[in-house]
């Protein structure tokens, strides 16, 4: 499988394994996701639907420092998400990392859109507590 990448600013072409070319599809789907959600705060949704959709994808040029500062706010948001109950961690989760509205997920939860909305701002307060004291 031939994919073309950019390096140093010159795009090249190589021969990958069909395995890494569905990986580097995938990161690039999720790159181009990423970029929505950044442009989808202005209905309201808090940054931190960012930050854990960004801190749970791996970034494939990042300095050991930048690897350390993930690895380490990725285990605030952890365990910030550990503190909270199983239906708050499904509910924020999929609204987070799946793009799911409320309505969506109310119907998979078998729940109202306002108990969605309530589960997803209680983990809002406790990634936000998370990040800020940690």
């Amino acid at each position: 499988m031939e994919v073309h990448i950019k390096v140093h600013e010159q795009t090249a072409s190589v021969e990958v394994s069909v395995e890494v070319g569905t990986y580097l599809d995938r990161a690039a789907h999720k790159t181009e996701n990423l970029f929505h959600e950044q442009r989808r705060h202005w209905d309201g949704r808090e940054f931190d639907e960012y930050i854990v959709a960004h801190e749970c994808s791996r970034s494939y040029y990042e300095t050991p420092e930048q690897w350390l500062c993930h690895k380490e706010t990725l285990l605030e948001i952890t365990t910030a998400l550990a503190n909270c109950t199983e239906k708050q961690r499904k509910r924020f989760l999929l609204f987070a990392l799946e793009g799911l509205s409320c309505s969506q997920i109310g119907n998979i939860c078998g729940c109202s859109k306002s108990a969605v909305l309530r589960s997803i701002e209680a983990v809002r307060k406790k990634v936000k507590r998370a990040l800020q004291t940690g």
